[in-house]
């Protein structure tokens, strides 16, 4: 891993996360690290997501938005993806904005439900759809599907968040896996669709997995150990390529574009491992390395290899004809890509994906050495 590269061309994000994550514990100097973490919590980026969290811990009056979306009711980003944005950044979990996020995020982790008969319970419910609160007054179907989404969301959040031993975390983990291995084990699984409202829309009894339930599982190492057989089936699920034609989720009485539901491998790489979005490439591929599946998937082999071909001798990412930062075509990245700042130079293209690239060596044991 070329570190003194990453020292000199990187943002304090990206060095921080190389020094802190890659680099073996044994090698590193315990002032350096301090002093790198306090460069993060300096950031101004980050302390300006930082400032514009709210005083009930969410971020732009939602839950979910990975950027703005008419449709979706969101005029800003959001509290699943602000608050992943900070971890990205390199901020600890201990930090304020987080316990701030924390206590609202356990509380979407209950079961209780919109339509519950017990006015109180029900009351509650609905206040925990945020930004779906309203328009699921009149339509419990709505209501139902941003319950289920914004659980997912949190526990997500919250396992990416350290709390992976966490009792209500685990609890929730598994129901979602089950939900979602059951769906793997259903006819539904290889015909997902149906024709409604004259579209082609996901059948609402599907539960596929989101990509909210996959990042989850990426940071939950025992339930991977305990269910081992439905991660298996899961990577088995990802080998076969996401479906090309459009389709429309069904919530309640709305008809919504998909923005987290995977039905399949979302890479869509060709026979040489080319890609169109890097960055969500570069995601993808790390959540694979943490849920043990990459070398199980042959299309993430061929891509990986080659990135890291396209590597020169120090680990630079360096490919022909790089003009250019990667640019994030999917919304799913919002959190994740760029950890790199504003600038001109033209390493600024090249330390995210560097970065990535010897983080899931590090992940799939790859030796790795510091320069």
């Amino acid at each position: 891993m070329p570190l003194s590269w990453l020292l000199e061309a990187a943002s304090p994000p990206l060095v921080y996360r190389a020094y802190a994550e890659i680099v073996a514990e044994g090698q590193r100097d315990p002032q350096r690290l301090a002093a790198l973490r306090q460069s993060v919590l300096e950031y101004k980026p980050a302390l300006a997501i930082a400032r514009k969290q709210k005083p009930t811990g969410l971020w732009g009056g939602n839950l979910l938005a990975p950027r703005p979306s008419k449709a979706h009711g969101w005029t800003e980003v959001g509290t699943v993806y602000q608050y992943r944005r900070l971890l990205e950044l390199g901020w600890p979990p201990f930090e304020r904005p987080f316990r701030d996020a924390d206590r609202f995020l356990f509380q979407l982790l209950s079961r209780i439900e919109p339509d519950d008969p017990d006015k109180t319970i029900a009351q509650r419910a609905q206040e925990l759809l945020v930004e779906f609160h309203k328009p699921a007054k009149a339509d419990p179907g709505l209501g139902r599907w941003a319950r289920r989404l914004g659980r997912e969301a949190a526990a997500c959040a919250l396992a990416r968040g350290g709390h992976a031993d966490d009792p209500r975390v685990r609890g929730t983990a598994h129901t979602i896996a089950s939900n979602i291995s059951q769906f793997l084990r259903s006819e539904l699984a290889e015909k997902p669709f149906k024709k409604a409202h004259g579209k082609t829309v996901l059948d609402p009894a599907a539960t596929p997995p989101t990509i909210f339930a996959v990042e989850m599982l990426a940071f939950l190492p025992g339930v991977q150990r305990e269910r081992a057989g439905f991660v298996e089936r899961l990577g088995h699920y990802f080998s076969t390529p996401a479906p090309r034609r459009a389709f429309f989720v069904v919530a309640g009485k709305k008809v919504l574009k998909p923005v987290f539901e995977l039905l399949g491998d979302p890479l869509r790489a060709d026979a040489q491992g080319h890609v169109t979005d890097l960055p969500l490439t570069a995601y993808w591929l790390e959540l694979l390395a943490r849920l043990g599946l990459v070398r199980q998937l042959p299309s993430a082999n061929r891509v990986l290899a080659r990135l890291y071909s396209e590597c020169d001798d120090q680990g630079i990412w360096s490919p022909k004809n790089l003009r250019a930062m990667p640019k994030a075509a999917s919304p799913l990245t919002a959190h994740y890509f760029p950890l790199e700042g504003p600038g001109r130079s033209p390493a600024q293209r090249q330390t995210d994906l560097t970065f990535r690239l010897a983080l899931i060596a590090k992940l799939l044991a790859i030796p790795i050495e510091v320069v």
